[in-house]
Parts: structure tokens; sequence; C-alpha cells
């Protein structure tokens, strides 16, 4: 525990509050998740289209092939030949079309091969294909470079012509990648544009998510609120299933600590008439007797009697401030009991002819039992209108800076006031500066240790009349 004044160590309330908020780590959970997800899908979506366009386009080019090998015949000097007009495709004739054949004699030892035919489209240039042998009749796909810094996927199969069983050749069919990539590229880009707006639609329904899932704990956190305050004195509802039944369950705890209170004051009244009965017998015999042969005696019993009953005042009003203090959704108005205190005070002293002033208040609560509020005043009150000789002045006042909200009562006399020499003495309990006025001298001792109990204090000065001038401290709500 903290001591009063001391700066509790650990991280910044802000700090603290983002550090462990619920929202904020299913928020950056799901947005993880869905990053993670989203950046999978475009790649593999990306590689699936990539493929089936590669495959597509290998298609084709296989289908150029298949036309080549039909047509592929002989010439009078025993060399491939193909007739361009049977070729379908006007690409064949335009040079640097991006689309190429090309015929290769392979050596017979299958390891060498030379170009003896190519398409019109490839002008000076040919193909140039890696020295991999080939089982007649196997396809085989290259990435390979091509004319003018170009890539080309390329395809090739070895054949033996009917007329020439011996030879041996080698068709070449290559088509540039140029399209074919830059439709990948651009299927890409709108993939990368497309799953962004997705995954920002995604995060704005998490964000829709999380703030209907969430909205019980926030209702939840401002009946805590209202709890703290003083406004209510249980848990509201209907809640979800999932927060009903500890919203019940603390609700139990209230109720359970509330009678538990009860009983606590009922004990403490009940002893309190107990022990208060026998006393007063004792103290009304011994003051008897004191005229009497046992005077000694009886002043002994007296004296005593006097200090039980001291004892006895401490000790209840202790028990009575443990049992009550800081309960769950107290409060009372501060210039409503101020002034039914003053009307008994006017009544009990108006003998004296005092004036006592109250000055007009906000609507100020204290945070607390009022029991406990008529206690610490009614005490401050009364020793005011002891010592006073013609007036009593009140003052209630709000600090609205302070966190959390706090509340001071001033109580001035004109009296003759205590020397500041004695101010700490007349706080201890029992401690009586003068005799002749009535009193256990416990009065200020209990508004002092109540007043720490709620977190509170009690400040004594010299007024500017030069009597007694108390400032009362207490929690606000």
């Amino acid at each position: 525990m903290t001591a009063p004044g001391t700066a509790a160590s650990g991280p910044p309330p802000e700090r603290a509050r983002h550090a462990g908020s619920l929202r904020v780590r299913l928020f950056a959970a799901t947005v993880m998740g869905l990053a993670v997800a989203l950046a999978l899908a475009g790649v593999v979506l990306h590689g699936l289209f990539r493929e089936h366009v590669l495959l597509q386009f290998q298609i084709g080019l296989g289908q150029q092939l298949d036309q080549l090998t039909a047509r592929l015949g002989v010439d009078a000097q025993g060399r491939p030949a193909i007739d361009p007009q049977a070729l379908s495709d006007p690409r064949w004739q335009q040079p640097y079309s991006g689309l190429y054949w090309q015929i290769d004699e392979v050596a017979p030892d299958g390891r060498g091969h030379t170009a003896v035919r190519r398409s019109r489209s490839l002008w000076d240039d040919q193909l140039v294909v890696p020295g991999d042998g080939l089982v007649d009749g196997a396809l085989h796909v290259h990435e390979v470079p091509g004319p003018r810094d170009s890539q080309l996927l390329l395809l090739e199969r070895t054949v033996r012509p009917a007329e020439q069983p011996e030879a041996r050749w080698r068709l070449l069919v290559g088509a540039d990648l140029k399209d074919t990539r830059a439709a990948v590229e651009r299927f890409g880009q709108v993939l990368g544009v497309s799953l962004a707006i997705l995954f920002a639609l995604l995060v704005l329904a998490a964000v829709a998510q999380l703030w209907v899932g969430l909205r019980p704990l926030r209702r939840l956190q401002g009946d805590l609120q209202a709890l703290q305050e003083a406004r209510a004195t249980t848990l509201g509802g209907p809640y979800p299933s999932e927060i009903q039944p500890l919203v019940d369950d603390f609700n139990r705890v209230l109720e359970q600590n509330h009678c538990v209170v009860e009983r606590a004051r009922t004990q403490a009244g009940n002893l309190a008439h107990a022990l208060k009965t026998p006393l007063a017998v004792l103290d009304q015999a011994a003051a008897r007797a004191r005229s009497g042969p046992e005077a000694a005696l009886a002043r002994l019993v007296g004296e005593q009697v006097g200090l039980a009953r001291r004892q006895v005042d401490w000790h209840l009003a202790r028990a009575r401030m443990s049992a009550t203090r800081r309960l769950p959704g107290q409060r009372c108005a501060v210039p409503a009991c101020v002034q039914g205190l003053v009307r008994v005070m006017e009544k009990v002293h108006a003998d004296r002819g005092l004036v006592i002033r109250v000055e007009d208040a906000p609507a100020v609560y204290f945070a607390g039992e009022e029991q406990d509020l008529q206690e610490m005043l009614g005490n401050l009150l009364d020793n005011a209108c002891k010592w006073a000789r013609s007036r009593v002045g009140v003052r209630i006042t709000r600090d609205e800076q302070a966190q959390p909200a706090r509340l001071s009562v001033h109580i001035e006399d004109d009296g003759p006031g205590i020397a500041d020499a004695r101010m700490t003495e007349v706080l201890a309990r029992g401690a009586r500066l003068d005799e002749s006025v009535p009193g256990s001298g416990l009065g200020l001792a209990i508004v002092q240790e109540l007043a720490g109990l709620y977190g509170g204090s009690l400040q004594l000065r010299r007024g500017p009349a030069g009597g007694l001038a108390v400032v009362l401290e207490l929690p606000a709500v």
C-alpha cells in the first residue's frame, strides 16, 4: 500500500489502460490475422493465376507445334521443309512478331544439332536451346532468351520422317512471354487493390463487431461507475449470458455486505445500551455517596466510570466507522445534512443566543453514509457552539479539479481559539483543554478517525476572528 502523498510506481495510467485493453488486444489480433490471411491468399491466387495463364499459353503453343509436325515434309534435297502457305497464323511471316519456329538436324550421336530451317519471323536470328537429349516424340518445355532481348517459352520435339527413317529432326516452337507476363502483372495489381479494399472492409467489420460485442462491458463499466458514485446500489441488467452470472454474484456480494454492516451496527447499538445503563447507575450511586463517609471511594468510582464511558464511546464509534466506511452505492447531500444539524444546535444552545450562519452552497454529495457525516459534522458543530461567544459560520465548497472529487466543510467560531502549540494535543483521544466545559474529549478525535477511514482529513487553524477554524475534507460524488 502506498503511503499518502507518495507516488505509486508503475506505468502511466493511460499507457497501462491501453496495454491491458481487451479491445486493443482483440483488434490487434484480428488485424494481424486478416493481414496474414489476405497476404497468403494474394500470393496463392497470384501464383495460381500465373500457372493457369502459362499452362494455357503452353497448350496454345503445343497446338502450333502439332500443326508444324503435321505440315513437316522433305524437299528434293532430302532436307526438311514446311510450306509457309500451309500455316494459318500470319505471325509466322511477320519479322520479330513474337511467334517463331525452327527445325534443327540432330547429329547421329544425338548430342549436336544444326538449324536447317526457320520461320520468316526469326529473320536473321535463330533459336538457341539447351543441349538436352530427347526421346523421339517426347516434348520438352524451356524458357529461353529470344530475339531483341525477349524471353520465350519454347517447346521442342524430335521426329523421324517416314521418307528418311535414319534422319532425326528437332522441331522448335517459341513464343514471346511479354504479353503473358503483362497480363499476370496487371492481374497482380488488380488483385492487390482488391485485397487492400477487402482488408479495409474486414477491418471496419471487425471494429463494428468489437463495438457490438464489447458493448455489454461498456454498459457494465457505466453501472460500476454509477455504483461507485452512489447513483445506484446494485448493478443493473439484464446482460448477455456470459456476463450475467458475474453480475448476479457481484450483486449477491453487495447484499451480503449490506447485511453484515446492518448486523454490526445493530450489535454496536446493543452493546452501547448494555454498557451505558450499568455505567449510568454506578455514576448516580457514586454521586449520591460523595457526601457520605465513603466520599473518597465515590470519587474514585465516578472517575473510573467516566473513563470507562469514554472508552466505550470511543471503541463503539470506531467499530461503527469500520463497518460502514466506503460501502458501494452510498451518498448523501451535505447541505441538507448541515441544515438539519444547525436546527438541532440552535435548539440545544437556544439559551446562549448563538447565530449559526450557513453560506449558500451548491449541490454537494458526500461519498459515504449519512450517519457518519452527521457524526462528524455534529461533533464539529457542537464543539464550535460550546466555545463560540456569539457566532458560528459554516461554508461548504467542492474542488472540481481534484481526482477523485473532494469536498470541504469550513466551520469557524468567535471563541477563544486554541494556541498553535496545542493544535495537535487537542486531537488526542480523550484530551480536554477545559474541564469546565461538558464533554468527553472524544469529539475531534472521532471526527479525525472517521475522516481518515474515508480517505479525508481534519485540519485545525486559527480563524480570522481569533477563534478556532476547522476544515473537514471528504470524498465527493
